[in-house]
C-alpha cells in the first residue's frame, strides 16, 4: 500500500534541503548550567542559527578547536559571531584595564577559519567581534575602549541593552550595493572598534563620531564585517539574506 509523504519529508523537500548552502557558524565553548548540571558546552545564540536558516541556509556549528579550518572546503559560507575581546597580543598591544573575556584559543581557531575561507574564496560575514577579527587577520589594530576615544557610551550602553547608532554607508561598496541604502540606524553593543585598517581592508560604513562600522576585503566576492549586531536589526534580515544568496551562487548549486 502506498503511503503519502508527510509534509516536509517528500522528494521535493529533500531537494530543497540539498540545494541549501552550508554555512559554518563559529561557536563558543564555555561553562553553562543545564537542568541541575554545570557543564562545558559548545553553542551559538539561536538568533544567528535562525537567521541563517530563515535566509535559506543550512547552519552548522564550528567548535573553536585546533584544525577546525580543515572543514572550510566543505562549507559554502562562514559566519563569525560576536563574543569576547580579541587578544591585543595579536596586534602587538598590551591589554586595556577594561579588556574582558580574552580567549586566545578561540581567537586562533577563528583566525585560522577566516584565513582558510579567504584563501578559498568562501564568502564570509563577520558580526561585531567577527569584523574585528577580520581586520586583525590582515594586520590591522583595534581601539580597546571606545568610550575613552569618542567621549560617549552610545556604542556601549549600560547593562545588556543596545544603542541605536546612525551610520552612513558607502553606496559604491559591496555592502551598500547589497542593502541598497546609504544611511541606516543600527543596534550596537561594543567597547572595542577598528583602529588602523589592515591590508586590503576597505571601510564601508561609519558612525557619526567616525567609528568604522563596516569593512570589506578587497578582491573577495563577499568578505564583509559589520560592527553592529545584525541579528537584532540594522537591516539584519536583508544582510543575512544577501550573504546566503552569495553563498548559494558561489557554492555547489
Amino acid at each position: 500500500m502506498a503511503v503519502l509523504n508527510q509534509p516536509g519529508t517528500g522528494p521535493a523537500s529533500a531537494r530543497t534541503a540539498e540545494s541549501a548552502p552550508v554555512i559554518g557558524i563559529s561557536a563558543h565553548s564555555g561553562p553553562i548550567h543545564v537542568a541541575v548540571f554545570d557543564i562545558t558546552a559548545t553553542f551559538a545564540a539561536s538568533q544567528f542559527v535562525d537567521g541563517v536558516a530563515a535566509a535559506g541556509g543550512r547552519p552548522v556549528l564550528l567548535p573553536p578547536l585546533p584544525g577546525i579550518e580543515s572543514v572550510v572546503r566543505r562549507l559554502d559560507g562562514l559566519l563569525l559571531l560576536p563574543g569576547p575581546d580579541v587578544d591585543p597580543a595579536l596586534y602587538a598591544a598590551d591589554p586595556h584595564p577594561r579588556s574582558r573575556g580574552i580567549n586566545p584559543e578561540r581567537d586562533l581557531a577563528e583566525l585560522a577559519l577566516l584565513e582558510a575561507a579567504l584563501n578559498a574564496g568562501t564568502p564570509v560575514l563577520g558580526i561585531c567581534r567577527g569584523a574585528q577579527l577580520l581586520n586583525v587577520l590582515r594586520g590591522g589594530t583595534l581601539h580597546q575602549h571606545l568610550p575613552e576615544l569618542v567621549g560617549h557610551d552610545r556604542h556601549l550602553p549600560p547593562g545588556n541593552g543596545y544603542g541605536d547608532e546612525p551610520v552612513v554607508l558607502d553606496p559604491s561598496s559591496r555592502l551598500g550595493e547589497l542593502l541598497g541604502v546609504d544611511e541606516l540606524t543600527v543596534p550596537c553593543h561594543h567597547h572595542q572598534g577598528i583602529d588602523k585598517v589592515g591590508f586590503g581592508i576597505e571601510p564601508s560604513a561609519w558612525a557619526a563620531d567616525g567609528v568604522i562600522e563596516a569593512i570589506e576585503v578587497a578582491g573577495q566576492d563577499f568578505a564583509v564585517g559589520v560592527q553592529w549586531h545584525a541579528e537584532r536589526g540594522g537591516a539584519g534580515k536583508e544582510l543575512f539574506g544577501a550573504f546566503v544568496d552569495v553563498c548559494r551562487v558561489n557554492g555547489r548549486f
